[in-house]
C-alpha cells in the first residue's frame, strides 16, 4: 500500500504527548521504520510536549531511532529511497511545548503544519478526551485524521462517551483507533491461512474445532507502568483488547473483500455474537504474581511493586472462557488468557480439531488431537499430527509441520502507521468494535468487583497457580486416546 501521489496523503504528523515514553519507545522507532521502506514520501514531524524535553532533546530522538532503522534495512533498493525519505523527515522535524487542553490550540497546532495532518494523541487517556473537549470542529480542516492509542474508554459507557467526543470532531473513516495487534503482516497471514486453504476453511466450524486458546503469556513484570497497569490490569490491557480483536478475526465468515468496510462488518458480527460462556465464577480466572524470579532477576511480589495500590487486587494473569453465539461456532469454547511475569512466553492462538469419527482398531500409541498453532511474534505456523512412527508402522507418533510466516519489514507501529498516512482505516479499530469489547468484558468486571471470583496468587516465572488446570494438562477434555490393542493379526 503506497500513499505517494494522493491528493489525501497525510503531509503532516502532528504528535500530542512527544515528550513520552510511547513516543520514543514505540511511535518513533515504528515511523522510522515505515519511512525506512521507501513506501511512503516525507513527512513532516512535529512533536508537542511539556517542557520536560527540549526541542533539541526531540531532534536528537529522531536521529536516533531514524539511524537505527536505516542501519536495520536490508534491501539496497529501499535503503537508497529510505535514506531519502528518512534525511528529508528528519530535517523538517519541529518541536513545541503547549498545553493541548486549553481551547482553541489544538487547532493552532494543526494550522502550523502542512495538511492534510494526522494528530496522534500519545497521551494519557484523560488528558486525551480533556484535549478532544477544548476542540471545536470549525478547528479541524477538513482531511484531519485522529488517532488514538488504546485503551478506548475504560468501560462501555464511557467508551460510548468517547466515540461521541471523537465524531463531534471528524467523521468516522478519519478515526483511527490502532491496535499494534492488528499489524497488517499478522492480519493478512490468519485471512490468507482462513480462506486461501481449502484444506482449512471447511474445517473452521463447530463441526470439527474442539476448542480455540488464545494466549499472551510474557516473562515481563510491572516494569514501572503501575501507573497504568494498576487501573487496568491483564483483563483491561490484553483481553479487552488484543485478543478479543485476534479472535474476531481467527472466527470470521469470509469476507467479500478486503476493503475496510467488509472486512470490519464481519469482524462486528463476530464481537455482537460474543458473550461469556456461563457463570463468571465458573468461567473466569484470575491470579497476580508475588515474589519469584523472572528473566534471571529477582521480582517483588505485584503487591510490593512501586506504585501499585494492593487494594485494587488487580489481576496479572487473567482467563476467560468465551462462546461465540452464531452458526459456524455455537458451543465451540474460545479461551482468552494472558499472564505477565511468566516463567513461560506463549504468544498464539491455538485451534484444536475434534477426534476423528472412526479410527480403526490395530493402531498403538496415542491418538493426540490436530492442532493448529499460529504464533504471534515472530508470526509462525505449526500444524501438530499424528502419523505412522518409525520402526512399528501401526504405532502413532506426534509430527510437527512449522513453518516461518511472512513478515511486513518493518515495526508492528510502523504497519499500523502505513494505514493511518494513506487513509486506510482496515487496521483501525472501528466505533461499534471497540463499544462491543467492553460489552463483552463488563460482566467479568462486575463480577471481579464483587469478588465472585477469587483473586489467586502465582510465584513470578512459574506458569501460574499450583491448582490451575490447563487445557494441555487435562488433554482438551479427554480427546487424547491411548491406544493399548495390540495390532490386529
Amino acid at each position: 500500500m503506497s500513499t505517494q501521489n494522493s491528493d489525501t496523503t497525510i503531509k503532516s504528523l502532528l504528535i500530542l504527548g512527544a515528550s513520552g515514553d510511547l513516543t520514543q519507545r514505540l511511535l518513533l522507532p515504528g515511523l522510522a521504520s515505515l519511512l525506512a521502506t521507501g513506501k511512503v514520501d516525507q513527512l513532516h514531524v512535529k512533536g508537542v510536549g511539556t517542557p520536560d524535553v527540549s526541542a533539541e532533546e526531540f531532534s536528537k530522538r529522531v536521529a536516533k531511532a531514524f539511524a537505527e532503522s536505516l542501519a536495520a534495512t536490508a534491501s539496497d533498493v529501499a535503503r537508497s529511497a529510505g535514506h531519502k525519505v528518512l534525511s528529508e523527515t528528519q530535517a523538517a522535524a519541529s518541536y513545541e511545548t503547549a498545553d493541548v487542553t486549553a481551547p482553541g490550540e489544538l487547532g493552532k497546532l494543526v494550522s502550523s503544519v502542512p495538511g492534510p495532518v494526522a494528530v496522534f494523541f500519545a497521551l494519557p487517556p484523560a488528558v486525551t478526551e480533556k484535549a478532544l473537549v477544548a476542540a471545536a470542529p470549525e478547528d479541524l480542516p477538513e482531511g484531519t485524521v485522529l488517532v488514538l492509542e488504546k485503551p478506548f474508554g475504560s468501560n462501555l459507557e464511557a467508551a460510548k462517551a468517547l466515540n461521541q467526543k471523537l465524531t463531534r470532531l471528524v467523521p468516522e473513516q478519519n478515526i483511527h483507533r490502532v491496535d499494534h495487534f492488528l499489524g497488517k503482516s499478522t492480519v493478512l497471514n490468519i485471512l490468507g491461512l482462513r480462506f486461501a486453504n481449502r484444506f482449512l476453511e471447511p474445517l473452521m466450524t463447530a463441526d470439527h474445532v474442539e476448542s480455540v486458546h488464545l494466549i499472551y503469556d510474557e516473562e515481563l513484570a510491572l516494569e514501572g507502568r503501575a501507573g497504568y497497569y494498576d487501573k487496568a490490569g491483564a483483563l483491561r490491557d490484553m483481553i479487552q483488547s488484543h485478543l478479543l480483536q485476534i479472535m474476531a478475526l481467527i472466527a470470521i465468515d469470509p469476507p467479500a473483500t478486503l476493503g475496510e468496510r467488509d472486512l470490519r462488518d464481519k469482524i462486528s458480527e463476530v464481537l455482537r455474537a460474543t458473550k461469556i460462556a456461563g457463570p463468571p465464577a465458573e468461567n473466569t480466572r484470575r491470579a497476580r504474581y508475588s515474589a519469584g524470579t523472572s528473566l534471571d532477576r529477582s521480582i517483588v511480589g505485584y503487591a510490593e511493586e512501586e506504585g501499585v495500590d494492593p487494594a485494587r487486587n488487580t489481576e496479572t494473569l487473567a482467563e476467560v472462557t468465551f462462546n461465540i453465539n452464531n452458526a459456524r461456532w455455537n458451543h465451540v469454547p474460545f479461551v482468552l488468557r494472558s499472564g505477565k511475569a511468566m516463567g513461560r512466553v506463549r504468544k498464539e492462538a491455538i485451534v484444536t480439531f475434534k477426534p476423528v469419527s472412526h479410527l480403526p482398531t490395530g493402531f498403538t500409541g496415542c491418538d493426540f488431537p490436530t492442532k493448529l498453532r499460529i504464533g504471534f511474534g515472530p508470526d509462525t505456523l505449526a500444524l501438530e499430527i499424528d502419523v505412522n512412527g518409525p520402526g512399528d508402522p501401526f504405532h502413532l507418533d506426534r509430527m510437527t509441520l512449522s513453518a516461518k510466516l511472512n513478515q511486513a519489514g518493518m515495526l508492528p507501529y510502523g504497519e499500523v502507521l502505513l494505514g493511518v498516512l494513506s487513509g486506510e482505516p482496515t487496521l483501525s479499530v472501528r466505533a461499534d468494535a471497540a463499544e462491543e469489547c467492553w460489552r463483552i468484558v463488563e460482566p467479568v468486571l462486575a463480577a471481579w468487583e464483587a469478588n465472585e471470583v477469587p483473586l489467586e496468587e502465582y510465584p513470578a516465572g512459574s506458569e501460574g497457580p499450583t491448582d490451575w488446570v490447563t487445557f494441555e494438562d487435562a488433554n482438551f477434555a479427554g480427546t487424547t486416546k491411548p491406544l493399548t490393542e495390540g495390532v490386529s493379526a
